[in-house]
């Protein structure tokens, strides 16, 4: 997962989140039970740590309700052995 999470922030390109997502889960999964466990453990607290500082700095306003759902599935889909590349945006280099 820390591989993926470092890659992205080095990428920096644009709409490539959710395949980093699952990428690092499905990396993640694939060391067994046990890094399943730990990717849904770690995306968990990584989205509800995200929901709490959304309400801190925009209120009660939903912000950030439907990028999280759709983090969450990304999640998901890695963590189940499916292939990350479904989320792979077009251009981003091979190196990724």
């Amino acid at each position: 997962m820390w591989r993926a999470y470092f890659d992205m922030k080095e990428a920096n390109y644009k709409n490539s989140d959710k395949y980093f997502h699952a990428r690092g889960n499905y990396d993640a999964a694939q060391r067994g039970p046990g890094g399943v466990w730990a990717a849904e453990v770690i995306s968990d607290a990584r989205e509800n740590i995200q929901r709490v500082t959304d309400l801190f700095k925009h209120g009660d306003s939903g912000h950030g309700v439907e990028d999280s759902k759709n983090d969450q599935f990304a999640n998901e889909w890695g963590r189940s052995g499916k292939d990350p590349n479904h989320f792979r945006p077009a251009g981003l280099p091979d190196k990724y």
